[in-house]
């Protein structure tokens, strides 16, 4: 009986999460961006992964409360620690961007969260992470490539474009210039214009 009850008790939990999750989204695209702050914090304090993703969504951009992109960090890694995969996209931007180079263990830390994002499906986490490998301190140009062309399938053109300067020099795969002429005009073409300059 008390395993039962615990059981409700999660449902119930859970059921209310996602409810407040709901009305701050509706309430967000009504444009109360207040409300909609409120019920994502009620649903986030609850351990609503989806939701603590929504609140530092808010904390980001200022939306419903003030800008403070510390405490839109503090709620993207729960979420992110929860395999809320853009989530782990955003906290890594966060640790990348926001916190010094030679602190290596937080480098790893984003690192580790851009691949989950990525192998989940994140395009932005694929080419964040293709650019990121091709330009470390030790390029690592197979694997930043091989994000790269993730990105590129899920139709990201300036992926696409990067992929093409990787066929153009050789960067993680043999010279192909044909195949690089191939990628500058499918980017071309989803209206990249690096692409129709390097194309020239």
């Amino acid at each position: 009986l008390e395993e039962a009850a615990f059981q409700l008790q999660q449902i119930f939990r859970i059921d209310i999460s996602i409810a407040l999750n709901i009305l701050g989204i509706e309430s967000m695209r009504a444009g109360h961006y207040r409300i909609a702050y409120t019920c994502f914090k009620l649903a986030a304090d609850r351990g609503y992964s989806k939701a603590q993703f929504n609140v530092g969504l808010c904390y980001e951009h200022g939306r419903g409360t003030e800008k403070d992109l510390e405490k839109a960090a503090f709620y993207y890694y729960h979420a992110a620690s929860s395999c809320h995969p853009m989530a782990q996209y955003r906290y890594a931007r966060y640790l990348l961007c926001h916190r010094p180079e030679d602190e290596w263990d937080k480098n790893q830390k984003a690192v580790t969260f851009l691949e989950q994002a990525a192998m989940a499906g994140v395009t932005e986490a694929q080419a964040y992470l293709g650019v990121f490998y091709m330009r470390g301190l030790q390029p690592k140009e197979k694997r930043g490539l091989k994000y790269l062309l993730l990105a590129a399938k899920n139709g990201d053109a300036q992926s696409r474009y990067h992929v093409g300067v990787c066929y153009e020099k050789g960067l993680g795969v043999q010279q192909n210039l044909a195949e690089a002429m191939r990628h500058y005009r499918q980017s071309a073409a989803a209206g990249n214009r690096n692409s129709r300059e390097r194309l020239r």
